[in-house]
């Protein structure tokens, strides 16, 4: 069973915690880390890019000229594709790009991206953090007392001051338990978890 030190703000030992082999020390699944990953990138799409085909540009249905003694080539309509400001062939409509895979997949993409940041050693364990007010600066502080220049913070409940004093950041991102994804365990290569955050992951992640 692995097991990691418990530090505080300081990054002074102040405990170990045992983690659960189940979810921190499995057969990583690249392929599904990747599938995961690409269905969340996939439904983040807004899916409107739009574009008229010939029977929507407006234009009459009128023949744009005698169709012999011209010396051009024939032509029916100005509604067509090869015209310009003519209908477009095989354009984009707007679909939905929605996908999510079954949860087991999901479930072990994830703990394949846990075990990756235990076994490259990005996984820090924090006895506890919280901040008295709203103040970007003093969570910059925190950060950096701890040597991190890029995080992903995960705490076991909501926690409104540290969720808006990280939000204007775009190298730090403090999420719940239960929004833990593989996307942001990837995007950022620091990962800090509060103590009391482990037996809630155990709890999502073991079902």
């Amino acid at each position: 069973m692995p097991t990691v030190d418990v530090v505080n703000l300081e990054l002074q030992k102040v405990g170990e915690v045992e983690l659960a082999e189940a979810i921190w020390d499995v057969e990583p699944k690249a392929h599904l880390v990747h599938e995961v990953v690409v269905a969340q990138l996939r439904s983040r799409r807004a899916g409107t890019a739009c574009t008229k085909t010939r029977a929507e540009v407006a234009f009459s249905n009128r023949k744009p000229y005698s169709q012999k003694k011209t010396g051009r080539a024939r032509a029916g309509t100005r509604r067509s594709p090869l015209w310009r400001k003519g209908g477009t062939i095989f354009g984009p409509k707007p679909r939905d790009f929605y996908y999510r895979p079954p949860a087991k997949i999901r479930r072990l993409a994830l703990k394949s991206a846990l075990t990756a940041k235990l076994r490259e050693n990005e996984l820090l364990v924090l006895d506890q953090f919280s901040l008295p007010e709203i103040k970007t600066k003093n969570f910059c502080q925190s950060m950096k007392s701890l040597g991190l220049g890029q995080a992903l913070v995960v705490t076991p409940e909501p926690d409104r001051n540290l969720e808006m004093s990280s939000r204007n950041l775009k190298n730090f991102k403090v999420l719940r338990v239960d929004g833990l994804n593989c996307y942001d365990l990837l995007r950022h290569s620091r990962l800090v978890i509060l103590r009391e955050s482990l037996p809630v992951i155990e709890e999502r992640l073991l079902k």
